[in-house]
């Protein structure tokens, strides 16, 4: 199938042309031709297979046409999504899909002036894609106008959770016309994001990409086992023998980010790091540099990461493991994007198997431990082995009283 069976307008695929793409993926396929007969979409793909055009494309199509017909009507289309840089993304996919179809459109979120933005909502604004909270406070304020939206998209929706947007959404949605449609994108459907399709979806389409990029082997995963004073020794020594051409560096806090950049440029590595603290400026700066081969290495938080889309990156190293086991397939699909092979790495210490066991259980595979590496050494081995022994211990006895119950 070619983007011109899927019976866009002729002003997309004119941007579609231009912009060089010639076949949908997966995602697009199902969705495009469902979103525009106009029925309510929940649909599951992990990062990396096009499911921001999946969306942004039916949008702009049904915006045109109702522009056309009846001029500016206000906000016709909203679009959530949970941090500043999936915002910045999806608007840039915007920018360029509707460079021809005369859509007005605009982002909200934190960390930068309201008078800025409140300059950009006073150009007869037909698409706005924002964060929960700024929209929230800008509707407040009397600067937006959620009363004409007829067409809702909420994207990751499990990360809306994990970073405690939920409510913030439930607001929102409460504010939106009750007769509208809505597409919800998620790259995994917990409980909690479950509950939240009953209540905003009307008979919804489901539509789940099941031939991931984890399945097709593009992404190969190891896992290093190391005490955690030698952990950056060990980085520093897969960077030197790796072949990476450019790699992100995932860290748990700000503080441990910033302190593993600075000795990363201490090596002389070209390295910047981007999180909450950073401010939009600064983290901007350091993406753009980072796309553009600038800098090699881009040290990041969860928060911070989510959204950015850089092709062709080598190598995802989780230096440390994240809280959240979903963070853990966001993170290493910021590699093997677009039928690249990529490379995850996982530097982690005896106190991690638990984690791992996770991460294993919700993959339903096991990760591939990388044994006689430089640092790998009897001592770290023989605290592994109690660690199992500890966690089978717990496992038993959970299960024990489980029978009793």
């Amino acid at each position: 199938m070619t983007f011109e069976h899927l019976k866009l307008s002729i002003s997309l695929r004119k941007a579609i042309e231009k912009k060089g793409y010639k076949l949908p993926t997966p995602i697009q396929i199902e969705a495009i031709p469902v979103a525009l007969e106009g029925k309510d979409i929940i649909a599951c793909a992990q990062t990396g297979t096009g499911k921001s055009a999946a969306f942004c494309l039916p949008v702009l199509h049904q915006v045109e046409a109702n522009k056309k017909q009846s001029g500016h009507i206000g906000i016709q289309a909203l679009i959530l999504a949970p941090t500043r840089e999936l915002v910045t993304q999806i608007d840039e996919s915007i920018n360029t899909y509707g460079e021809f179809t005369g859509v007005n459109h605009t982002t909200l979120f934190g960390g930068i002036p309201r008078k800025v933005q409140i300059d950009y909502l006073s150009r007869d604004i037909d698409v706005l894609t924002a964060t929960p909270g700024r929209l929230l406070d800008m509707v407040e304020r009397g600067y937006a106008d959620l009363s004409n939206v007829k067409y809702f998209v909420l994207d990751e929706a499990d990360n809306m959770l994990n970073l405690g947007f939920i409510q913030e959404v439930q607001k929102v949605i409460d504010l939106l016309p009750p007769a509208r449609h809505n597409m919800l994108f998620s790259a995994t459907i917990p409980f909690e994001v479950r509950e939240l399709c009953n209540s905003i979806l009307n008979n919804p389409v489901r539509i789940d990409i099941k031939t991931n990029i984890y399945e097709k082997g593009l992404i190969n995963e190891s896992l290093y086992f190391v005490e955690k004073e030698l952990k950056k020794n060990l980085l520093f020594h897969l960077l030197e023998t790796q072949q990476i051409d450019s790699a992100f560096i995932f860290c748990r806090t700000r503080k441990g980010a910033e302190e593993l950049c600075d000795a990363l440029k201490e090596k002389n590595y070209a390295a910047e790091a981007i999180h909450s603290d950073r401010t939009q400026a600064e983290r901007n700066r350091a993406i753009e540099s980072f796309k553009n081969r600038e800098i090699q290495l881009l040290v990041a938080t969860d928060v911070a990461a989510r959204g950015i889309d850089v092709q062709k990156v080598s190598h995802v190293f989780n230096f440390e493991l994240p809280q959240e086991t979903d963070s853990y397939t966001h993170r290493i699909g910021r590699t093997g994007r677009a039928g690249e092979i990529g490379k995850a790495i996982s530097l982690c210490t005896p106190d991690d198997l638990q984690k791992i066991k996770d991460i294993e259980k919700s993959r339903k595979q096991k990760l591939k431990i990388i044994e006689g590496h430089l640092y790998s050494n009897v001592k770290l081995l023989k605290k592994l082995m109690e660690k199992e022994t500890e966690l089978e211990k717990k496992r038993k006895e959970q299960n024990r009283k489980r029978r009793n119950k």
